[in-house]
C-alpha cells in the first residue's frame, strides 16, 4: 500500500448501460492505490446517475461519490471540475477513466505498484504504440489518429502516441496553476493538454492500453474536429502563446458540481 492519495475521476455522460461495467473494473488490485473515487455526471438525460447511485447501495464499501455538473460543461469541462476537486481536497494525482467502458484501469496496475506515476506530471494512456491493443476499432478512424499524432509530434518536437485516450493520470502539482481553465470545454481539451506540455515544460510519459469499442456511442462529430484541430495547430505553430487565450465557446466564471 502506498502513501500517495489518488482520485480517480470517472466522467460520465449518457452511458448508463456502461458505467456499471466500468465501476466493476475497482476490485481490490485497483483499490489498493486509489484513495477516492468520484463519478462526474455531465448532466446526462439517461439513467447513469441513477445506475451509479444503485452501485453504490449495492457496493457501500467503496468511497465513491457521484457528483452532478450544475451544467452541461463538456468533457473538458469535467475534467475542470475534477481537477479542482482533487486540488482543494488535498489530493496528490488524479487518476481519468472515461465512464462509457473503452478502457481499462487494469492497464495501470503496473504504473501504480512500481511508482512509475511519481517519475511524471503526466501518464497518458497511449492506444497506437507497441503493447496496445485495439478491439473494434475502425482501420480509417486508426490510421487518422495516427497522421495526427505525427502531426502533433512535429509541432511540438517530441513523440506523440495518442492525443487524448480516457486513461490517463496527472499530478495535482502540476494543476494547480489551472493552466487549463481556458481550454475547450469540449472533446478537444486532451489537445490542448498536449500542447500546453510542449508549452510549459510538463514531463509526459506515455503507456500503451488496450482499448475496445462495442456498444459505446460516440459524442465526436469527426470531420468538423478534425478542421477545427488542424486550425489549433496551425495557430500554435505559428505563435505558441495562443494557448494562453480563451478556446472556450462559452465563458464560465466557476465550473462547479453537487454531490448527490
Amino acid at each position: 500500500m502506498q502513501n500517495d492519495k489518488i482520485l480517480l475521476f470517472i466522467p460520465a455522460y449518457n452511458c448508463e448501460k456502461q458505467i456499471v461495467r466500468v465501476l466493476d473494473q475497482l476490485g481490490p488490485a485497483e483499490m489498493a492505490f486509489i484513495s477516492k473515487v468520484i463519478v462526474v455526471n455531465n448532466r446526462s438525460t439517461d439513467n447513469t446517475e441513477q445506475a451509479v447511485l444503485d452501485f453504490m447501495h449495492a457496493h457501500a464499501n467503496l468511497p465513491i461519490t457521484l457528483l452532478r455538473n450544475r451544467e452541461n460543461y463538456g468533457l473538458g469541462g469535467s475534467h475542470k471540475v475534477a481537477f479542482k476537486y482533487a486540488i482543494e481536497h488535498g489530493y496528490d494525482y488524479v487518476m481519468v477513466l472515461h465512464g462509457d467502458d473503452q478502457g481499462s484501469i487494469s492497464d495501470f496496475i503496473p504504473v501504480l505498484g512500481k511508482g512509475y506515476y511519481r517519475k511524471h506530471d503526466c501518464i497518458l494512456g497511449a492506444r497506437f504504440m507497441r503493447g496496445s491493443k485495439l478491439e473494434g476499432y475502425s482501420t480509417i478512424r486508426t490510421i487518422g489518429n495516427i497522421v495526427y499524432n505525427f502531426l502533433f509530434a512535429f509541432v511540438t518536437e517530441r513523440r506523440i502516441y495518442d492525443l487524448g485516450s480516457g486513461l490517463n493520470m496527472y499530478s495535482v502539482d502540476m494543476l494547480k496553476s489551472k493552466f487549463y481553465e481556458k481550454f475547450p470545454d469540449n472533446l478537444m481539451f486532451n489537445y490542448l493538454m498536449i500542447l500546453a506540455a510542449q508549452y510549459y515544460g510538463h514531463d509526459i510519459k506515455f503507456y500503451p492500453i488496450s482499448w475496445r469499442e462495442d456498444d459505446q456511442v460516440s459524442n465526436v462529430r469527426m470531420a468538423s474536429q478534425a478542421v477545427k484541430v488542424l486550425g489549433m495547430l496551425k495557430d500554435y505553430y505559428s505563435d505558441p502563446s495562443v494557448i494562453e487565450g480563451d478556446y472556450r465557446e462559452r465563458i464560465v466564471d466557476s465550473y462547479e458540481a453537487d454531490p448527490i
